[in-house]
């Protein structure tokens, strides 16, 4: 699945870079579908968009920090699309059950859950393994967010002090191991020049080492039956 935001609403500055826009946006995603071939998924953060989006995107993605707005995810929920729903760094995995039990209440049963870290004091994640198989407890398939858990937020992204992209391949091999169902990776032909989240995003030349390694672990865990 291509993964792409037509519009980052959460962005730390005013003068920051937030996409092109709904109809931009959506029509640039529409031609990754049709010219390369793969399903596409955004961000929604307005329960506005939700009609426009759902006439593209193969999975509507609701960001970590709208997790809990009722509203938004009715919306989705009533989309006919599955729904990604990024757990808030501020929410315990079992807490996602609310937003489950939100979307099932209107319909939705296609529903994926994303572990993105959780916070450990100021402008710092950590990642708690533990989440995986917690989520996974509420029914729903888990995707492992690594590249935003390495994010340091208070500094830019496009300050290289802004992330720490060396321990994603650790933090892939960790969630697999612990029977994640899928990844989810922010990867830029040369990430310094990418417009937003420059600083942890990995080099799209690493990539396939990366997936190759989690492919591995991955057939052990199938081996092994891990729950």
């Amino acid at each position: 699945i291509f993964k792409s935001s037509y519009e980052k609403d959460n962005r730390g500055s005013p003068t920051a870079y937030v996409g092109p826009r709904l109809e931009k946006g959506l029509e640039m995603l529409a031609r990754v579908k049709s010219e390369v071939g793969v399903p596409v998924l955004s961000d929604v953060h307005r329960e506005t968009d939700v009609e426009a989006a759902a006439q593209v995107l193969d999975v509507i993605q609701v960001p970590a920090y709208l997790c809990q707005q009722t509203s938004l995810l009715f919306a989705v929920g009533k989309a006919g699309k599955p729904v990604n729903v990024k757990k808030g760094q501020f929410m315990a995995p079992e807490g996602m059950r609310g937003a489950v039990d939100k979307l099932k209440h209107v319909g939705c049963e296609q529903i994926l859950l994303t572990e993105r870290g959780s916070c450990f004091g100021y402008n710092r994640l950590v990642s708690d393994i533990r989440s995986i198989p917690i989520m996974k407890g509420l029914g729903c398939p888990v995707v492992y967010d690594a590249t935003h858990i390495v994010r340091l937020y208070g500094i830019p992204s496009s300050d290289p002090r802004g992330g720490e992209p060396q321990f994603v391949p650790h933090l892939v091999r960790a969630a697999v191991a612990a029977g994640v169902n899928a990844l989810f990776l922010e990867v830029h032909p040369c990430p310094s020049e990418a417009l937003c989240d420059a600083a942890s995003m990995i080099p799209l030349d690493q990539l396939e080492t990366v997936l190759r390694q989690a492919k591995g672990i991955a057939d052990l865990v199938r081996e092994w039956k891990v729950a």
